[in-house]
């Protein structure tokens, strides 16, 4: 996953791991949620930290900078550590909100850090075992405005999970009808995946349709990428697609889309749909 968010392309990896990981728990009986989905843990960067630097400044934890691992996938945006750079700062709450979304959407069990539901920042230390300090303690109070906005997108995406079986699979013989898409608007071929990985996802299931407030379907479109893409929102079923959720900064929940068009997907975004 960031890896993916980043801008690599390991969309195949990507696609197996946001369903649950089929490829390596759906077997001896084991089902989906065995597999856990974790952006973040208690060793290595935080949530904040992992769109905010480049690499690990564990200089206050007396080894000289060498402790902690130095494969952390992780990318600054243009500055090392906190800025007053507004374009930065939009893009990292942007790839919070992504990470944070995909995590909970993928059909393992969603593991969040303390914290990240808010930005905590270990200010670069990725190895902050050692430290009682400000730099490893929790902070609840006096946070900045972009802590609860943040922390209400936690809120509202949880809730989702939870009250629509889609997003959080429990058998991998569920009947689950599932479709990827490029950004064309047609089915992903086998060439595609080592191409790009702007995608979309659908995901279905018939027998949902006569429970009421349940969704039966869902389409969900994922861009890793810095620039815009046009992608062409395919129509099949009835009733189009209404837009349920996004972490973009310029396209509008509620909007329907009736008829096969282009959707501007925000540069590094992702958009829920879902039928009116």
């Amino acid at each position: 996953m960031r890896y993916y968010w980043k801008g690599n392309n390991v969309s195949t990896d990507f696609a197996a791991r946001l369903l649950g990981s089929g490829d390596l728990y759906n077997q001896r009986g084991r089902r989906p949620w065995a597999s856990v989905s974790f952006i973040t843990a208690h060793d290595g960067f935080t949530l904040n930290d992992l769109v905010s630097y480049n690499d690990k400044h564990n200089d206050d934890n007396g080894e000289d900078n060498n402790d902690g691992h130095n494969d952390n996938r992780s990318y600054n945006y243009g500055a090392e550590g906190p800025t007053d750079d507004e374009n930065i700062n939009a893009v990292r709450e942007r790839q919070k909100r992504n990470f944070l979304a995909t995590m909970v959407f993928s059909h393992g069990t969603p593991m969040l850090l303390a914290g990240d539901e808010f930005g905590r920042s270990q200010l670069g230390n990725n190895n902050g075992y050692c430290q009682d300090s400000q730099i490893s303690w929790v902070h609840w109070d006096n946070l900045p405005e972009s802590a609860e906005a943040l922390r209400e997108f936690t809120r509202q995406i949880l809730k989702l999970r939870a009250d629509q079986p889609l997003l959080r699979r429990e058998n991998w013989r569920d009947s689950m009808d599932i479709k990827w898409f490029n950004s064309g608007g047609g089915f992903q071929q086998a060439e595609q995946w080592d191409e790009g990985s702007t995608l979309g996802v659908y995901i279905g299931r018939p027998d949902l349709q006569t429970e009421e407030g349940i969704w039966h379907d869902v389409l969900m479109l994922f861009n890793p990428f810095e620039g815009n893409v046009p992608f062409r929102i395919p129509q099949f079923g009835e009733g189009g697609w209404v837009l349920e959720l996004t972490t973009s900064d310029t396209a509008k929940r509620g909007l329907v889309i009736t008829k096969e068009k282009d959707f501007e997907l925000e540069g590094r975004s992702f958009a829920l749909f879902r039928r009116p």
